[in-house]
Order: C-alpha cells, then structure tokens, then sequence
C-alpha cells in the first residue's frame, strides 16, 4: 500500500552543482509525493499525473509545503545547553571559559542521558533529519545519543570528541594516546551500520572525530590515520575543524602551524603534520570527510580539499557570534568543493537550517567588491538539503525526491506561523512564473520558524521527538 502526500512542493532534482540548482529547481503547486512501504519514492510530480493503478493511502495536506528534511553537516551534541553562551572573547577563549567545563558534565550518566534526550527532540522540533554530530568525550554520553537517535529513527553521523592535549579547561575531556583510538575503535565496532547490519542501509554511522589540530599531538593524528587506513572502506568518516579563527599572532590559525612548524592547517589533517609540512602519517581527507568553517583557508588547501573530495560545513551563524569572519561563497564554490550547512551549535544559535541559510544570504551579500553574491533561492535549498546528502556521501540514498530514493521531508504548514503564512499569502509576487516561484521559495525559507514544522518524517516514517 502506497502512502500519497499532496501539498505544494520544493526540491532540487538530479546531482546539480551549487551553481546549477537554479536550473534542477523543481516547483509543484499541486504535488503528489508517493511512497511505498519501504519509504523509497516512487512518484513525485502533479498529482493529477500520479499512476492510476497504485493503491494508496491519501495524506491531503492542503496548501502545506513539503520539502526535503534539513541536513545540519556540524552540529555539537555536547554544546545543546551552551548556546549563547557569554564567552568574552573569541574561539580559543570561549572555549576555555564556556564548552570545556559544560562538555564535562556529560561525564555523569544521568546527565548524558538527559542531554541526548533534549538534541535529538530539537533535531526533530527542527527538521534535522540527517545530521553530522560532533559527539561527547565520554563513550556512555555517545550511547546515549545513538540509542535516541535510533529511538527516534533519525539518521546520525557521529564520533567521539579525541582530545589528547589541552590546558586545566580541558583536562576532564583528554585520554591517553592508546585510549584515544581503543575507544574510538570501540564506538565503531558498537554503532556503525547498527541498526541495519549494513552501512549502505542504515541510519546510524560513525566518524573519527579529532576536536581539531591544538587538541591532539602528531602521535594522534598518526594512530589515527592508521585507524581511518583500517575502516575507510566500511564508510566510516572523518569530521573536525579547519581555519576557522584568524586573529593575528595567537589566534587557530597561527598558533596549529607554530605548533606544527606547517605550511597550511590542513597539513596537520593532510598526514603531513611533521616539522617543515613533512608527511608523518596517512591522510584523513576524502570524499566522507567534512571540515568544519573552512574560513581562511588558502587557494592551495582548497585545491587539495577538491582534489580529495572533502567537503565543507559552512557556519555563518556560529561565525558571527566569535567574530571568525566570512568563508568566500564565490571563490570556495569555484573550486569544486561541495559546501553544505552546518548550525554549529553551541557557537551557532540557530538550530533551524533555513535561519543558518538566511544568516548565509546576509554574509554574503555583504562580501566586499566583486566577491559580493545574492544566493539564488534555490542555491539556499540546495546547501540545506541535497548538498548535505552529498557531503555525507549518501546522496544515492536522500537529499531531494527523485523516484528511487528514501522519503526523507518535511511537511510545513505556514498557518502555524502566522508571520509566515502572511509574506507568503499576501507578499507581492512578479507576473512571471519563474519569478514569482523564486520569490515564494525565498520568502518560505527566510520566513520559516519552527512552530510551522507540522511534520517530519525518515524513510517516510512521520518521527516523533523523545519525551
């Protein structure tokens, strides 16, 4: 029996490029999604076309918009209750002074039950139906996470935080060198592919997470590279940070190649994290690796990102509040690197994907001179959805609705909110068609607030938040 979803629908259909998404812009006012009892799509378009010989169970949703759900490429589990959190400085400060005391109260199992209990109802209250997680410290706290997760049936990439080094902050959250991998390589025996038996089907995987470059040692990053060496062809990722801070002198940036003796930052991910940029180790880059900010990289560490198929989490909520700077759209976007969305929380206040794409819209609109850029609409969906399930390397599996993949969307209605039913029903539209759907979708995802998210749904399976 075949469950038939009608509403008005967005997505952006085949394998575009940012560039292309405009172009791969699908509008239909009166839509038919059709779904079949494994949650693949087998229609989507007019539902006056829909097949006639289906048998099916009509979800009339009215004038709802239904959309593709919201894939968040970095988000903190650990960080769920720091946001907006006063730090009085800029990254390295605020994480000494805010998130290293607040990430070791997860520590406490009841605590870590707790918190994983309250990020997965937000990603739901959201809809974040995939998401790469930057996971805890501690192994019971990343239990936690993946058993609501798997609870909730939400799709979760996720690894612990590896910590080895760091000042009295931090102390709580570092391990020895051995238990750095032992316990890493424990989470990926325990959770990845757990729920199916297999990584091509499942909606749990894991990740190999160092914190970034100033929290492990050049031992850390070798026996890590031999682990990824060991499981990368199971489907297992790699998530960290990249250039995100750039004050002069003692900022990210300036001190990882002081402490280094580096060329570039993504030397120290690149296996070349010797004195003098020397290769030390296997590389963690790769088309399952995603780098967090990726600000203030230079021409040459996004070339190499290119060439190895690592993507970008593009922040611009989180990167406004410690003052980091603007990632260029335009010139990242010219060299091929797939850039998704990524909320950042803690550092980010936004958990909902469309305000981290509005905040996007604003930055770069403002970039200086010619690297100044209005992001198409339909480039804003793209980053927030499909362009997701690509850095996730599972854009086989979801990302938009073409016949084939799994039903992941969500299901808006904007009389919920009425700020947004209003631009949407009164806004002025252009007499031309192309125009005005352009200005419908802008001022859906601009306008969107979380109470107008009526449904989410998984592998077409409606999911409900934990108690």
């Amino acid at each position: 029996m075949s469950i038939t979803h009608l509403g008005q629908i967005f997505h952006i259909a085949g394998r575009p490029a940012a560039s292309g998404a405009d172009a791969a812009l699908v509008w239909l006012p009166d839509g038919a999604l059709v779904i079949d009892d494994d949650g693949t799509i087998t229609y989507c378009g007019p539902r006056d076309d829909r097949p006639a010989d289906i048998t099916e169970t009509i979800r009339d949703h009215g004038d709802a918009f239904l959309i593709p759900g919201f894939v968040d490429t970095h988000i903190h589990f650990p960080q769920t209750y720091s946001v907006d959190a006063y730090g009085g400085g800029q990254l390295l400060e605020w994480l000494d002074t805010c998130i290293f005391p607040a990430e070791a109260r997860l520590a406490d199992p009841e605590f870590a039950a707790r918190i994983a209990c309250d990020f997965t109802a937000r990603r739901v209250a959201v809809g974040t139906t995939a998401a790469m997680v930057f996971g805890s410290a501690f192994p019971q706290a990343q239990d936690a996470l993946f058993t609501e997760s798997q609870r909730a049936g939400m799709r979760l990439v996720s690894g612990r935080g590896i910590q080895t080094v760091g000042g009295a902050s931090a102390a709580a959250l570092l391990t020895s060198e051995r238990d750095a991998v032992e316990l890493t390589a424990a989470e990926i025996e325990r959770w990845h592919g757990a729920d199916t038996g297999s990584p091509d089907t499942a909606l749990l995987h894991t990740a190999i997470v160092p914190r970034f470059a100033l929290s492990v040692t050049t031992e850390t990053l070798g026996n890590l590279g031999e682990l990824y060496a060991e499981v990368r062809d199971r489907g297992v990722y790699v998530h960290t940070h990249l250039n995100e801070n750039n004050r002069p002198g003692d900022g990210e940036i300036d001190t990882v190649k002081k402490l280094f003796g580096v060329e570039s930052y993504l030397d120290t991910y690149d296996g070349k994290f010797l004195p003098g940029s020397r290769v030390g180790g296997t590389s963690l880059l790769g088309r399952r690796t995603i780098m967090a900010h990726a600000v203030h990289c230079t021409d040459t560490e996004l070339h190499r990102m290119a060439e190895t198929g690592t993507s970008i989490a593009h922040c611009p909520v989180s990167q406004l509040f410690l003052g980091s700077g603007t990632m260029p759209w335009r010139r990242t976007l010219a060299t091929g690197i797939t850039v998704a969305a990524g909320s950042d929380v803690g550092a980010g206040d936004e958990w909902l994907i469309s305000r981290v794409l509005s905040d996007a819209f604003k930055v770069h609109l403002s970039e200086p001179g010619d690297a100044g850029v209005a992001i198409h609409p339909a480039e804003m969906l793209f980053t927030g959805t499909l362009a997701g399930a690509r850095a996730l390397d599972m854009e086989d599996r979801f990302g938009n609705f073409d016949v084939g993949k799994e039903a992941d969307f969500l299901v808006i209605e904007p009389g919920r909110w009425p700020p947004l039913d209003a631009i949407l029903s009164q806004g002025i539209r252009a007499d031309d068609a192309e125009t005005a759907r352009d200005q419908t979708l802008f001022a859906l995802l601009m306008g969107l607030r979380e109470p107008a998210i009526a449904e989410v749904y998984v592998r077409g399976r409606q999911v409900q938040a934990p108690d």
